[in-house]
């Protein structure tokens, strides 16, 4: 079984994820947008069970744009967004791809909230895109 992990800048706060993400998505929404920093976020689903977190997070809390609440922990010291769960698969933590600091990491297969997808962005994966 392949064990993945994912680290803030500083490695005060790190996830430990056994076996293949449920999910991997791109999402262009305007939260993700801020999270990242970027024009999308992308992120790895795995089931909750399957992950162990070491460190100490900060938390903040969102409702997303589907009335979810979505809880977000981040690095105290460095401000990193290590994990987050709720919304749409609450049952399962995400967690930032770049984080994984692994360029062989599995590509999206999803690509959400293309309405506010910036016009200049293609993406070449093979996706299912979802408005």
């Amino acid at each position: 079984m392949v064990t993945r992990k994912a680290s803030c800048r500083c490695g005060a706060l790190s996830a430990t994820c056994e076996g293949e993400p449920i999910r991997v998505s791109i999402c262009h929404c305007f939260a993700c947008q801020q999270r990242s920093g970027s024009p999308f976020g992308e992120q790895a689903r795995f089931p909750a069970d399957k992950v162990s977190i070491s460190g100490n997070s900060a938390q903040w809390v969102r409702i997303g744009d589907g009335g979810g609440e979505i809880r977000y922990h981040f690095c105290p010291v460095c401000g990193s967004t290590v994990w987050y769960q709720g919304g749409p698969m609450s049952d399962a933590i995400a967690i930032p791809v770049g984080l994984f600091c692994d360029p062989s990491f599995p590509p999206p297969r999803h690509s959400v909230w293309e309405a506010r997808k910036h016009p200049w962005l293609r993406i070449d994966a093979e996706v299912e895109h979802i408005d």
